[in-house]
């Protein structure tokens, strides 16, 4: 398979590239009967938009959606739902000094030894660009989940180096940088002005939630329930590492402080992250994503072109100044899809979530 599909029940397959004439995406396995408008799915997609947050990209796309299947008078019929995003603001001039050249962190070296052949113009299907469709997907997947109780929020966690404190995510306020923590999100901002104007980047963490998700969902052994939600969240081009509850923190732990203790009131903590098994415990899903800086930058760097001479040159173009926090709806979008494919195979299989029949 090409690799642009993702899920079982609920599946999704996007397409387009970051200079084509759109990005799209098409929903299969969505139940007939919910409801479901174009601002269900914009809501989404303009907390993705370019140009709304701090270090943003000057590109400017209204990102505005159209519905083209799979939706009569506002509700879903069963069938394939297909969404299309226009691309507007292009301009592939910035990328004719990279035709034959390959940016460092970036894909261009790795597709054409796959393809054979790429797309020069801002990375083609490998830019950020394409998430415009997870997010499109994602937001089908949130509807579902919405009417099942169940509620996904990612936030910021650490930029450029900067962690926020110990806060509640559900009762925070956003902030232009999705942080809970003002003050960190003061010194963030500051961060991404001082990187701007030196033409650098910064990576960081997102902290992703769900609350409400029933006890049963996920299989035990390859569809692991915390296995799916790391792969939906590396697929993303910018994450370079998951962790599920405690993380890597476990490792310093002995068996008698990572044990999640279980007594007739429910769980005492939630080192495991809401899954033991790869299975939900009806806790809480806490989970972290590394994301990687943005590798287009404005600093001159070495790079290898087709020809195998080192050059010096600047990538140019629009870019954000780190991927945090418009990669925060899309790392909720892959997490939303997880969670109602799972939602979908366990009701196949037993009928209910949470053992009900």
């Amino acid at each position: 398979m090409p690799g642009n599909s993702f899920g079982h029940l609920f599946r999704i397959t996007t397409w387009g590239e970051s200079h084509g004439p759109a990005i799209g995406v098409v929903v299969d396995g969505c139940p007939p009967g919910l409801t479901l408008s174009e601002e269900d799915v914009q809501a989404d997609l303009d907390r993705r938009r370019p140009g709304a947050a701090p270090g943003s990209t000057s590109r400017r796309e209204s990102d505005t959606l159209s519905i083209l299947s799979g939706v009569f008078e506002g509700r879903t019929t069963g069938t394939p739902i297909a969404m299309q995003v226009r691309n507007a603001d292009i301009d592939s001039s910035a990328y004719d000094h990279l035709r034959d050249v390959y940016r460092p962190g970036h894909g261009d070296f790795t597709y054409e030894q796959k393809y054979g052949i790429r797309d020069h113009r801002g990375g083609g299907r490998a830019s950020a660009r394409e998430t415009v469709a997870r997010v499109a997907g994602g937001a089908v997947a949130r509807r579902l989940l919405r009417d099942e109780g169940v509620l996904v929020r990612g936030f910021t966690k650490a930029l450029g180096g900067i962690a926020a404190g110990d806060m509640d995510p559900w009762s925070a306020d956003d902030g232009p940088l999705l942080c809970p923590d003002p003050r960190a999100t003061e010194e963030m901002v500051r961060l991404l002005e001082a990187l701007r104007s030196s033409g650098d980047s910064a990576g960081g963490i997102v902290d992703i939630r769900v609350k409400g998700c029933p006890a049963g969902l996920g299989e035990p052994v390859f569809d692991k329930l915390d296995a799916d939600l790391a792969k939906a969240l590396m697929s993303i081009g910018a994450v370079k590492g998951v962790e599920v509850g405690a993380g890597f923190e476990v490792s310093r732990l002995t068996g008698s402080r990572c044990n999640d203790v279980q007594d007739s009131a429910g769980f005492r903590t939630n080192r495991a992250g809401g899954i033991l098994g790869g299975i939900s415990t009806g806790q809480e899903i806490i989970l972290h994503a590394a994301v990687k800086p943005i590798p287009s930058i404005g600093m001159e760097q070495e790079m290898l072109t087709q020809r195998g001479e080192m050059v010096r040159l600047s990538v140019g173009g629009r870019h954000d100044v780190s991927a945090i926090p418009r990669i925060i709806p899309v790392c909720e979008a892959m997490v939303c899809l997880v969670l109602a494919d799972h939602l979908l195979r366990q009701r196949g299989q037993r009928g209910k979530p949470g053992g009900g029949s």
